[in-house]
């Protein structure tokens, strides 16, 4: 059975962020590889420290899984979080705070964040829904072993394959089903794991065009992973970010 990932890395995260840097392998996810493109990808940290992963959608509003948000059933305060935005290397790039009080929940695991304007790449929503067999591409910056996760998340932005399955999969039992907010996805190259929550889930057209199908919520580590549909948010989104 699926394990949410759940991962805000908030109460877990290592005590010193040179650490996480330093462990982290040039492999990606758990598997997978390291991305060569990804200027819509934003790598959030608390106090300072790797916690999950984003998309800008906006020059102003960014999206990631609403559970990031969250210590010990707790929201986290706005001051303690910041973002690393403009570079596939989250050592580098600009960083974004909060706008406080701006933080919009959906009733699927996303959430959207106002913060000070980035001058950045966004990315382009799906308008339809994923299909069974479809392959998609997740990126994140989160770990890259199934041990101590904290002690290899990965300071570059990395890629992994999935294809879409049915929502029904006996695998996703208990966190996809037909009609809901989320999709499940089995293991191509690559399984995302703690770290990547809330990172962006795009298909590629043959013209190399990525559009933004899903939000990562959770895998096993092992073969299968799920994530929250855009295409099912995207008044929600669309009416937020016009704010």
């Amino acid at each position: 059975m699926v394990r949410r990932v759940r991962v805000l890395l908030l109460s877990v995260l290592l005590l010193v962020a040179g650490s996480v840097m330093a462990a982290a392998p040039a492999s990606a996810v758990i598997g997978g590889s390291k991305s060569t493109y990804g200027p819509w990808a934003v790598r959030m940290l608390v106090d300072g420290k790797p916690a999950c992963t984003g998309t800008a959608v906006s020059s102003e509003w960014i999206l990631s899984a609403s559970h990031c948000f969250y210590e010990q059933a707790q929201p986290v305060a706005d001051k303690r979080i910041s973002f690393r935005v403009g570079s596939l290397d989250m050592r580098k790039g600009t960083t974004v705070r909060p706008v406080p009080g701006k933080r919009v929940g959906s009733t699927a695991d996303m959430m959207l964040i106002k913060v000070q304007p980035m001058k950045v790449r966004t990315a382009r929503l799906a308008t339809a829904g994923v299909h069974v067999g479809q392959i998609v591409r997740q990126y994140g910056w989160g770990a890259t072993c199934t041990e101590d996760e904290n002690a290899c998340q990965s300071p570059v932005l990395k890629q992994s394959d999935l294809r879409v399955v049915r929502p029904d999969d006996p695998r996703c039992e208990g966190y996809t089903a037909p009609g809901g907010p989320d999709f499940c996805m089995e293991k191509v190259s690559g399984i995302p794991a703690g770290g990547d929550s809330g990172g962006p889930v795009m298909s590629i057209a043959p013209s190399g065009t990525e559009t933004l199908l899903g939000v990562f919520s959770g895998s096993d580590r092992e073969t299968v992973a799920q994530a929250g549909e855009v295409s099912q948010q995207l008044a929600w989104i669309r009416s937020v970010i016009r704010r």
